[in-house]
Formats: structure tokens, C-alpha cells, sequence
């Protein structure tokens, strides 16, 4: 095991010179001019299509990009807001818990899965729309507002739809800004209470593995693919951002594709 974490350690150390500061809201975000991206290559699980990664190592704060002037864009995002709606939902009290039942419709939808009654927590596993549409409704505007900008999440522009604005509308968020947030959220340094930090990031759990679980979060739009999270490692633990112009499974196969290249997870045959 410490032979993994010194493998990814020293790849790391590599970048040391890595420093990242977000600018104004209306601005890209930044990379210093001597940070060595290029170091970070994964472009071989792309296959050709336009994407990027940001890796951070929480316990040093080393951070590797993958296409920087990507990683630097502002994107919508979909359904990872889901994770700071979550957060939100449960601070106000638009939901008492991860149990929380908001009932179905009946009407329809593309996905069989979204076609019943769920709680917060089968929501946020089958990325069930309609239920955070419900639920940002009862948040309402101006509690959503005064979170978004507590938390600082991407551009703060929340001008679209109560129910829309995360979904291909106003709101737009880097990938190194999702780093950035998900990293706040695994130290539980938001401005949330510890219990509903905890909460979500339990919620969180996508996949568990021998000696590491990965907390993660899907995002699709219209050739708009996410995946964004953090793995633990035995105390060695790593943030993420994936994005690309394809679907959320494809950057959710990149993501556990580059984590094996360096050994912070299991592969597939071991």
C-alpha cells in the first residue's frame, strides 16, 4: 500500500510548482504560467474527443491538469448540482433527511427509474430530476441565491428558471472550480452544518472497492459529459473533475480508467 501512495506521490511532486486562484466570476479560472500540465497526460482514454481531468492530492494540494484551457472553462453542471443542491435542501430544511419521500407524478419520463416515488437518497443514486426540481422549487430563490454565493459555486448565476438554471441554463462552473468545491466539501469546510455535509457526502458512495470508495457525482447534457468526486485511500485521498464532449458514462469510465493507471484504485482484473 505505501508503495501505491509513493508511486502517485512522486508523480505528483512533479508539479510542485502548481498554484491555481480563481479569478472574477465573469473570468476563467487560472493556472500559474509554470504549472506543468503536460506532465498529466491521459489523453490515450479520450479517444480523440475533446475533454479534460483535474486531479488534486487533498493532503499536499498538488493538482494535475489534463487540457488546461478546458479545465479552466466554464461549463453547465447538469447534474453535479445536485451535490450543492443537496447540501442546500437538507441547511434550509426543504427536506428533513436523506429519507425524505417527494412522491411521483405519474407523468412519464424518459428513464424507467425516474417512475415513482423516491427519496433524497434515490434521487441523487438515479439522478432523478424532477425530484431536485421539487425540491430547489421549495428552497426557493432567494435561499438559493444566498447559498450559491455563500458557497461561491461557479459563476453564482442562478438568473435562469428555479428549476432550471443548473440544467444547460445560467449557472456555468469549471472543472477546477468543481475541484476546488469538492475539495471543501470532503475537509467539510462549506458553511454547512457537519451533519448535512456528512449526509451527502455518504450519499455520495458510488463505488467500493478493496482498501478505497469513491464518492462521486454524474452530470449529461447535450455533448456535455461530467464526473466529479473524490477517492479515499487509506488516508490518501484525491479529488476529481472529468469532463468532456460525450456522455457522463464515458467520463465516468475515464475517471476509474486513469485512478487504475496510478494505482489509487483496484483494476478491474486485480
Amino acid at each position: 500500500m505505501k508503495k501505491l501512495i509513493s508511486y502517485v506521490t512522486v508523480f505528483l511532486l512533479v508539479c510542485s510548482t502548481v498554484t491555481v486562484f480563481l479569478g472574477q466570476p465573469s473570468q476563467r479560472v487560472h493556472a500559474a504560467k509554470n504549472s506543468n500540465v503536460k506532465e498529466f497526460n491521459v489523453e490515450e482514454f479520450f479517444n480523440d474527443k475533446n475533454g479534460t481531468f483535474v486531479l488534486r492530492d487533498i493532503k499536499t494540494g498538488k493538482t494535475l491538469f489534463y487540457n488546461k484551457e478546458r479545465a479552466q472553462t466554464r461549463f453547465a453542471p447538469q447534474s453535479t448540482f445536485k451535490i450543492p443542491n443537496s447540501l442546500i435542501g437538507l441547511q434550509v430544511g426543504a427536506v428533513r433527511d436523506e429519507y425524505d419521500i417527494k412522491y411521483w407524478d405519474g407523468e412519464k419520463r424518459e428513464i424507467e427509474e425516474w417512475n415513482r416515488d423516491h427519496t433524497l437518497g434515490s434521487a441523487l443514486r438515479y439522478s432523478v430530476v424532477w425530484y431536485y426540481q421539487e425540491m430547489a422549487r421549495d428552497i426557493g430563490n432567494d435561499r438559493m441565491k444566498d447559498w450559491i454565493e455563500k458557497i461561491s459555486y461557479g459563476n453564482k448565476d442562478i438568473s435562469g428558471r428555479i428549476d432550471q438554471f443548473w440544467l444547460s441554463s445560467s449557472l456555468r462552473i469549471s472543472p477546477l472550480e468543481q475541484v476546488n468545491f469538492i475539495e471543501k466539501l470532503y475537509k467539510e469546510e462549506l458553511p454547512f452544518d457537519l451533519d448535512v455535509m456528512r449526509t451527502v457526502k455518504r450519499m455520495m458512495v458510488q463505488k467500493e472497492g478493496r482498501n478505497y470508495t469513491i464518492h462521486a457525482k454524474t452530470g449529461q447534457g447535450n455533448e456535455l459529459g461530467w464526473y466529479v468526486g473524490y477517492v479515499e485511500r487509506e488516508g490518501h485521498d484525491y479529488a476529481f473533475a472529468v469532463n468532456l464532449e460525450g456522455t457522463s458514462a464515458e467520463a465516468k469510465r475515464i475517471t476509474e480508467k486513469v485512478l487504475q493507471k496510478y494505482e489509487l484504485i483496484a483494476s478491474n482484473n486485480s
